[in-house]
């Protein structure tokens, strides 16, 4: 692990970040008080349980930064002897002031009194919150304290963009602990009867590896079920299918992983299997090719898209038209529907993407990232191709668009389902940095499913 993650989480860089971010937009004033209420603790209903919890991991806890003097406020839930007896001691103060980088830890019960003291000050400061925010527990007087619920999101948004070197080592632990469960799916494949074996495997092996939580529910999907872009059920029988696609990643102190690997149920891939998953490599290098700070991310997504057509072409899939004349008619929609990827962090989907899903050009509807990347950003680059009969049926129907289409070839590759190759980047001033260690390639994957790797 990365000796960086000894230290303190850097949440008071983080605020700082923030702060200047509003200064430099709007006319914020040194007292102001940037104010984040935690997500509350929920149970599920007619249970005695908790939901699970995403974020930072204190539920119930609030901070104040008050950018005058850039000092950095946590409170956390006091003590409760009740629930020490059920479920032990929390994080105590003290043991946070070292986790994170943080000026004082208090606990909820003394926000009236904090919050008290902006009242009293002169001038009075603007008191920014998230949209929606409602102080309801324990109920604050700041009525008297001028409040700003419309800058603070979207300037949290934008700087969680780009990563700072802990992060980036959070980011690329979750991925090496994916790494190793991706790979022991691999070795599994042999004995594996359905879906759901594989699916435990990755979960115990990241467990294993001391990553509880799972970054988002995995897709492992086999047959035409690859075709479905978020596969859930994951419990299907593997008999007499050719591929699975596996879409999984662990998630390391509240950050995450997205890895997708698609891999071969019999330990090799056959011919259709094969030349669908040589074309996502070559969508996927040529993304790269164009990948470094400042380029649009819709040029990536255009250059996977026309990789994509020649590929399927050469094929004989598509079919009566040039490669210019099946992009201009949005034919590679049909195969890859979806974006190019989108950012990571805290999120899977991170924020910061200004998706626009009503843009009425459908090659760009699903992008999650619309504009130039930073330097800094951290990006999953996923191109696949996909043969969704729910998808592509329609185009089959429609008289504009069905010549273009041979469905004889076609009838060949709808057992293959779906490829998709997915790999977590930093974007750098120059290209890019992998953080994705897992497997990849067809030799190397069918090398470790025989037991030679």
């Amino acid at each position: 692990m990365d000796p960086i993650l000894k230290g303190k989480y850097p949440a008071k860089e983080h605020c700082a970040k923030v702060a200047s971010y509003l200064k430099s937009k709007h006319d914020v004033s040194e007292t102001s008080v940037i104010y984040l209420e935690g997500q509350k603790t929920k149970l599920w209903e007619d249970n005695d349980e908790p939901q699970p919890f995403r974020g930072c991991a204190l539920p119930d806890s609030h901070l104040t930064y008050e950018i005058s003097t850039s000092t950095l406020t946590l409170f956390i839930p006091p003590l409760d002897p009740d629930s020490v007896i059920w479920s032990g001691l929390p994080l105590l103060p003290r043991e946070a002031l070292k986790r994170y980088d943080i000026d004082a830890c208090l606990t909820t019960s003394d926000l009236p009194s904090h919050f008290a003291s902006f009242t009293t000050q002169d001038p009075k400061p603007t008191l920014y919150l998230k949209t929606g925010t409602t102080i309801s527990e324990p109920p604050l007087d700041i009525a008297s304290l001028p409040t700003d619920h419309k800058f603070l999101q979207p300037a949290i948004d934008k700087c969680r963009v780009t990563k700072d070197s802990y992060e980036i080592a959070l980011l690329r632990h979750a991925n090496t602990v994916s790494a190793r469960a991706h790979t022991a799916v691999l070795r599994a494949i042999p004995k594996a009867k359905n879906e759901q074996d594989l699916e435990a495997t990755f979960i115990a092996s990241c467990i294993s590896s001391g990553a509880k939580n799972q970054a988002y529910h995995g897709i492992f999907g086999s047959g035409e079920n690859a075709a479905t872009l978020h596969y859930q059920h994951n419990n299907q029988p593997l008999e007499a299918r050719r591929n699975i696609l596996v879409d999984a990643g662990a998630e390391w102190d509240c950050y995450c992983s997205d890895v997708t690997r698609t891999m071969p149920l019999n330990g090799k891939f056959d011919t259709e299997s094969r030349q669908i998953h040589e074309i996502v490599e070559k969508m996927q290098d040529a993304a790269f090719a164009l990948l470094k700070a400042g380029v649009k991310w819709e040029d990536l997504h255009i250059r996977a898209h026309e990789v994509a057509v020649e590929g399927l072409l050469a094929l004989g899939i598509l079919c009566n038209g040039t490669a210019d004349e099946l992009m201009k008619e949005r034919l590679g929609v049909a195969f890859f529907p979806h974006g190019l990827g989108h950012y990571l962090g805290m999120d899977t989907h991170d924020t910061g993407g200004n998706p626009n899903y009503e843009d009425k050009d459908i090659i760009f509807r699903y992008l999650r990232i619309r504009g130039e990347i930073p330097e800094g950003g951290v990006v999953t680059v996923e191109p696949g191709v996909y043969f969704c009969r729910f998808i592509i049926e329609p185009y089959l129907k429609d008289e504009r668009t069905k010549k273009y289409i041979d469905e004889k070839v076609l009838e060949r590759y709808w057992a293959v389902g779906g490829v998709r190759i997915e790999d977590d980047v930093l974007v750098t001033e120059d290209g890019y940095e992998t953080l994705t260690t897992a497997p990849k390639g067809i030799e190397e994957m069918e090398k470790i499913i025989s037991g030679r790797g």
